[in-house]
């Protein structure tokens, strides 16, 4: 008799829609391959790992097909896609664990799981180093961002946008009209995100702006 295929879902991460994330979902498709697993499905996210869970559609998916027993494992590329905030990293491993799924690294080549479905100590030593420095990473670049600004203000740099740059509110909502629809159609911040396949914050920035020019549309 055939063994069934141990199923599993792909997540990855990036931060802004400029970044690709084929490499990402290339190398742990080969990776599923290899290890003769099913990919039901691939999650891709475009937020940042300081985005509150709410937020993250990726983690809350990943839960769900964990929750039907659809998924027996995650695989990501390295901690960091998981989220950049210890909290979120720990509590997503943790809910995983909790319901059988393993999640694997690649870049560390571990599983917080063991065959016999125990947690992995040594997984769990590796997530609370590298959740940890995925957020140091954060603070430091935020520190050379400012101390950059900083420089160029004592330089003479103006800062901020030219004069005259700013987007009207008309030109604004005409330019994510498809958003400024679904929103007066009844649909959830997050729901049109999805489906315009736009940053939750974009979205959040358009309601704000139909609010301003005083249209009135009910959101969830």
């Amino acid at each position: 008799m055939k063994k069934a295929k141990t199923p599993v879902a792909i997540l990855v991460r990036t931060s802004t829609s400029r970044q690709e994330t084929f490499r990402q979902i290339h190398e742990l498709q080969d990776y599923a391959k290899a290890q003769g697993y099913e990919v039901v499905e691939v999650l891709r996210e475009t937020i940042s790992g300081k985005a509150d869970q709410t937020e993250r559609e990726g983690l809350i998916r990943c839960e769900e097909l964990a929750r039907t027993g659809k998924i027996k494992k995650v695989l990501v590329h390295e901690v960091s896609r998981i989220a950049r905030r210890n909290s979120i990293a720990h509590k997503f491993v943790e809910t995983m664990e909790e319901l059988g799924v393993s999640v694997y690294w690649k870049a560390q080549n571990l599983e917080t799981l063991l065959p016999n479905g125990k947690r992995n100590p040594a997984a769990g030593i590796m997530l609370a180093l590298m959740a940890e420095m995925a957020r140091n990473e954060v603070e430091v670049l935020s520190m050379r961002v400012r101390s950059g600004l900083a420089q160029a203000v004592r330089s003479g740099v103006k800062l901020g946008r030219p004069v005259g740059s700013n987007i009207p509110v008309e030109m604004f909502l005409k330019k994510h009209s498809d958003i400024v629809r679904l929103l007066k159609s009844d649909h959830s911040v997050r729901n049109t995100a999805k489906i315009t396949n736009k940053g939750i914050s974009t979205v959040q920035r358009v309601k704000a702006a139909m609010e301003k020019d005083r249209v009135t549309v009910k959101v969830r």
